[in-house]
């Protein structure tokens, strides 16, 4: 049963990828294919390698696209793209991947797993709450109408301007120095 796999290995995966405080970093090296093209869609920044293919091969084999590809892919690259896309079963190029949007950046294969480590860190040293506060925001957007999407932006600002990592983050900006983040909301 292909509904029981699913609702017990990849829809919880991408809930909780979603649904992750900190931001989920996904390298794709090789081909992302079906379900493995949709879990990099959930992830909040993906890197790729310049070889790597993305590929909604569902239709192929006369399976309907899952782990939120139906969800994900027409609101990151628009409807008529994912609809080509998930009925003719065409390869798409890392680069082209990049331009429509699907992903962050292109790498080179060699440096792929640098690049990752690289950002992995970097975003390590920022203000987590912050980043947690605005993937919440990201997160709600695609649900909320404006006028509800601008109250959770006040809301979550007035969290992270209570926040530790703000006060260090405007002390550390006026005496010219890297600032030191916690990650805790108080």
């Amino acid at each position: 049963d292909l509904g029981a796999t699913i609702d017990a290995l990849y829809n919880p995966l991408v809930r909780r990828i979603r649904g992750l405080e900190k931001p989920v970093i996904c390298a794709v090296n090789g081909v992302a294919a079906g379900a493995g093209a949709n879990i990099a869609l959930a992830c909040d920044i993906v890197l790729a390698a310049r070889s790597a293919k993305f590929i909604q091969a569902f239709s192929k084999i006369g399976l309907v696209p899952d782990s939120g590809g139906t969800w994900f892919l027409p609101r990151v690259i628009g409807d008529a793209r994912a609809r080509a896309l998930m009925m003719l079963a065409e390869p798409l190029t890392a680069t082209q991947a990049a331009e429509w949007g699907m992903i962050w950046k292109v790498v080179e294969d060699a440096d792929l797993a640098a690049e990752a480590e690289k950002l992995t860190a970097h975003l390590a040293t920022q203000p987590t709450y912050g980043l947690a506060l605005t993937k919440q925001a990201l997160n709600a957007s695609g649900a909320n109408s404006l006028d509800a999407q601008l109250d959770l932006e006040r809301d979550l600002q007035r969290k992270a301007g209570r926040s530790p990592d703000y006060a260090e983050g405007t002390k550390a900006f006026m005496e010219k120095r890297t600032p030191a983040f916690t990650g805790r909301p108080s």
